[in-house]
């Protein structure tokens, strides 16, 4: 099961109290106070595992508390420190806090890990207050309470590259034709219900991160369908792959307009996104129908088809717009930066995009490192 979001009330341990005692034995005299300290309470901890990809293991789960530390005891015995809480979490976790919706921690690093709250502090045993004036104290301090706090966790995929498009667009067929991932493919709507992540091997030693996020539609950032679940998992990816329909009812100017303002609706963050655009199942039409409706696309966006994909592209019979020149020039913000048509089924173009997404990648890893 995909879990992406937990509520949960978390609490550290209460410290211990301290002793009240004293030396009592024979043949010893007026031995004095002799209480110990109380131990203290136990920590909660967060840890990021790479081998965790849901926080299902949380579902269910209201509240999750640290031992309490021992009280002290005679004989200057120290109570024992209550055990803490490691709550494992996989990478892209941030912690909310329910009441001022603030984000306390963003986990992102694996190995990351991060001391929540802390436990109460043990309470002095009654043989710290001796004194001159006072010989036989018969006060010892209370442990000092844990910290409790209601908390959401908040789980967002992090890959290179995001794959957005509408229900049935083919992007799980996709994923699953260029990387590792087995996602289920069917013929309805609304097939993917929960995020795939998929590595894409590129050459021998290079690969990246995909993600297919179930489909979006107009609405989707008020509600509207799965939107408002998993547009959430696109804000971590750093590259956008839009696809579009080449034989879906819905006309490409549309679906690529709706998906751009959903995006931006949702977040102005996503709107600087960086995107490409490919133009799918381009085998259920001639080739002169598909070229006659691309060319339309092209047009009907303000793009200049005379451009073209020189080193990536696999079929020269196809229309395609990029740059002619390698990624390095800066990328746009507001445009595509390649329209590639594609077919998973028939293998068009799919090699061709792997090093397509591999070098637009890698040049907006370069553009961001500059900004820095």
């Amino acid at each position: 099961m995909f879990v992406d979001s937990v509520d949960l009330m978390v609490s550290s341990g209460k410290g211990g109290a301290g002793c009240v005692s004293f030396w009592t034995e024979k043949f010893v005299i007026k031995g004095g106070p002799d209480g110990g300290d109380g131990g203290k309470g136990g920590n909660v901890y967060f840890t990021v595992d790479n081998n965790t990809d849901t926080l299902s293991a949380l579902r269910g789960r209201n509240h999750i508390k640290a031992e309490n530390g021992r009280p002290g005891e005679g004989r200057k015995k120290y109570g024992r420190k209550g055990k803490s809480v490691e709550i494992i979490v996989p990478p892209g976790t941030q912690i909310i806090d329910v009441e001022t919706n603030e984000v306390l921690f963003d986990l992102v690093q694996e190995g990351e890990n991060v001391l929540f709250l802390e436990g109460g502090k043990g309470g002095l045993g009654n043989m710290h207050f001796k004194s001159s004036t006072n010989q036989r104290p018969t006060y010892a301090q209370p442990g000092l309470p844990g910290i409790t706090k209601e908390i959401r966790l908040e789980m967002k995929l992090i890959a290179d590259v995001g794959l957005v498009g509408y229900p049935s667009v083919g992007k799980s067929t996709l994923i699953s034709t260029i990387s590792n991932a087995k996602p289920k493919v069917a013929s309805y709507e609304f097939t993917t219900l929960t995020p795939n992540l998929g590595v894409v091997n590129v050459g021998e030693y290079d690969s990246f991160m995909m993600a297919d996020i179930p489909g979006i539609i107009e609405g989707a950032s008020d509600g509207r369908g799965l939107g408002l679940e998993f547009l959430k998992h696109i804000e971590r990816t750093k590259t956008l792959l839009i696809l579009v329909d080449i034989a879906n009812y819905r006309e490409m100017k549309y679906q690529y307009e709706t998906l751009l303002v959903e995006l931006q609706r949702y977040s102005a963050q996503l709107a600087t996104r960086r995107f490409g655009v490919a133009i799918t199942k381009c085998d259920t039409l001639s080739m002169e129908e598909a070229n006659e409706l691309i060319e339309q696309f092209l047009s009907d966006i303000g793009l200049n088809s005379n451009k073209t994909l020189k080193k990536y592209k696999a079929n020269m019979d196809y229309i395609s717009y990029g740059f002619e020149q390698d990624f390095g020039v800066d990328l746009p913000q507001n445009e595509p930066l390649f329209v590639l048509p594609i077919s998973s089924v028939s293998h068009l173009n799919t090699q061709s995009l792997r090093y397509t997404l591999k070098g637009f990648v890698k040049s907006v890893q370069e553009q961001e490192e500059k900004g820095r």
